[in-house]
């Protein structure tokens, strides 16, 4: 007989189980209720007010400086505020003081968030003094922000703007360098995780995502002492002579290096305003001109350079004037028999075509090549021209005899600069460069030394007592150079009454160490000479440059009397 056992009763736990349930579920729904009815406003407002945001961290932009490290180009802290016109609609109160504060019209703010009430972001005043900007912040606005970005400032001006160029608003590069070397100056903005409160200002960093890196510095070859002095004699020649413009260029023959250069008229990279346009470029690359009787040096150097002759080698210059066809080339006087250094000296059309007809028919245009001009100096400048040099394969006479002289050819300020610092480097041609270069650059070799010390020497028959620019004389050292007066070409032709001032010249004579071309354009009046108008230019700036470089007065010539050279004979 079996034992009948009785089953165990678990309706306890069972509701045990499910009464406990139903109290976790009235828990959550309690929480639930309490979160979204009793709590929903602070909630909402501290979830308003902790809001996180990834956010840029600025760049700054490389440092473009002079080469002793003077400042030329600097990023400074700005603050930039905008608005968010939905939110800005509802204060019409804060408007006339928004206006006031950051230099904006009422009725143009007004326009504008009327305007933009579908956008949710708008500038209000970019690139403000911090300081200033924290006023505007500290009256709370609703829908007001800032946000941190750099300006580009310019601690020269004017002095150096057609080389440094400027930025725009958003610090990318314009003009001159900052163009030039955009890639390499500017930074890569970082990014960084923050939290925000409900006026948008950054409550706390949580962490940095990636950092900011700044652009790279460049070191400019300009000398800022050097560059200062320049721009102050080239603008009293300009307003001296009622000038249109000018261009001043002085070169480190033994670097290639550019110490100074400067232009007329300039303009304030700090302050533009739209009339000053037409004043960006920067004339000394990108104005090519005629560079009249500067050229005969060469002229003479290739003469002496092909063999067929000598310095002491005479040309009858008789009776002042040479008939090639229909033309006539003329000189000042009848010089009449001359020897090559007073083809420089007085500046003889006529010896300076005898010369040239002698050659070769391209010869003369294939020495001026090697000499650098009509092609670009390669300094990557933006704009930069090339100039034009003619190549034919006939030339006619005449085109031979204006070609010697500086017509039917153009060139640059910089150009012709270069080919002077080959002369001074004793035949060594070196490239141009804008940036700061260590040591001794090598170059090539495009013409003899002898030729060339024979020439310089040559050129310091100008500034003598019978020479044609006894203004270019610097006391206390021999200087050689050449003068230049050429017309200036209009649609219709040359011009009779209006000219280009040129003197170009290499210091000192024995070991010349700067070379410098000095470019005044259309002088109103009677002085128009390159030896009245521009030669005084370059006395006083090789002067300054020669004291900038700490280049010792020559031993020979302590002070400057006008006594004869001991240069090349001339018997």
């Amino acid at each position: 007989m079996t034992e009948n056992r009785s089953q165990p009763d678990y309706s306890g736990r069972y509701y045990l189980v499910l009464a406990g349930f139903v109290l976790l579920v009235l828990m959550v729904v309690g929480r639930l209720v309490c979160l979204q009815v009793e709590s929903q406003d602070f909630l909402q407002d501290q979830g308003d007010r902790r809001v996180v945001r990834v956010e840029n961290v600025p760049a700054y932009r490389g440092l473009i400086a002079d080469r002793n490290g003077e400042p030329l180009a600097v990023s400074t802290p700005v603050t930039t505020l905008w608005f968010n016109p939905q939110e800005l609609i509802e204060a019409q109160y804060a408007w006339p003081f928004l206006a006031q504060k950051t230099g904006v019209k009422e009725s143009s703010l007004k326009n504008r968030i009327l305007r933009n009430q579908d956008r949710q972001f708008i500038y209000l005043r970019r690139h403000m003094n911090p300081t200033k900007a924290e006023e505007v912040l500290a009256m709370g606005v609703p829908g007001v922000y800032a946000v941190e970005e750099h300006r580009r400032y310019y601690p020269a001006g004017e002095v150096t703007s057609h080389l440094v160029g400027f930025t725009n608003i958003d610090e990318v590069g314009q003009e001159g360098i900052e163009l030039s070397f955009e890639q390499f100056l500017k930074g890569e903005p970082g990014k960084k995780r923050v939290i925000k409160d409900l006026r948008r200002r950054i409550v706390k960093d949580v962490g940095l995502i990636r950092p900011a890196a700044p652009g790279n510095d460049i070191t400019l070859s300009i000398d800022l002492r050097a560059q200062y002095l320049a721009y102050r004699e080239l603008l009293s020649a300009v307003t001296e002579y009622k000038a249109s413009a000018g261009t001043a260029v002085a070169i480190d023959i033994a670097t290639g290096e550019v110490l100074a250069l400067v232009n007329q008229p300039s303009y304030n990279p700090n302050n533009r305003d739209p009339d000053d346009v037409p004043n960006f470029r920067n004339r000394a690359l990108t104005d090519v001109f005629e560079p009249g009787s500067t050229v005969k040096p060469f002229t003479v150097a290739a003469a002496l350079a092909s063999g067929k002759w000598k310095p002491y080698s005479k040309v009858d210059t008789s009776p002042g004037y040479l008939r090639i066809g229909s033309k006539t080339i003329r000189d000042m006087s009848n010089y009449q028999v001359i020897d090559l250094g007073t083809i420089i000296a007085k500046s003889s059309n006529v010896g300076a075509s005898k010369l040239a007809l002698s050659l070769e028919p391209d010869y003369l245009a294939r020495f001026f090549h090697k000499m650098g001009l009509g092609e670009a100096t390669g300094v990557g400048f933006p704009g930069e021209s090339v100039g034009m040099l003619p190549a034919r394969q006939k030339w006619r006479p005449i085109e031979l005899a204006t070609l010697s002289y500086g017509y039917g050819l153009s060139v640059t300020a910089l150009q012709l600069a270069q080919a002077y610092a080959t002369l001074g480097s004793g035949g060594i041609k070196r490239p141009v460069s804008l940036l700061k270069v260590d040591g001794t650059v090598p170059g090539e070799r495009v013409l003899d030394e002898t030729v060339a010390r024979q020439v310089v020497q040559m050129m310091e028959g100008v500034v003598d007592e019978h020479g044609t620019a006894k203004r270019a004389r610097v006391p206390g050292y021999r200087v050689a150079g050449k003068t230049g007066t050429v017309h200036k070409v209009a649609a219709s032709g040359y011009q009779d009454h209006r000219y280009l001032a040129l003197f170009a010249g290499v210091a000192p004579v024995e070991d010349p160490a700067i070379a410098l071309v000095v470019v005044i354009d259309d002088p109103k009046g009677d002085m128009y000479y390159g030896g009245l108008v521009a030669a005084p230019v370059f006395s006083r700036v090789m002067a300054g440059l020669l004291r900038v470089k700490n280049i010792p007065p020559d031993k020979a010539f302590e002070t400057y009397v006008g006594i004869s050279r001991q240069s090349v004979p001339r018997s």
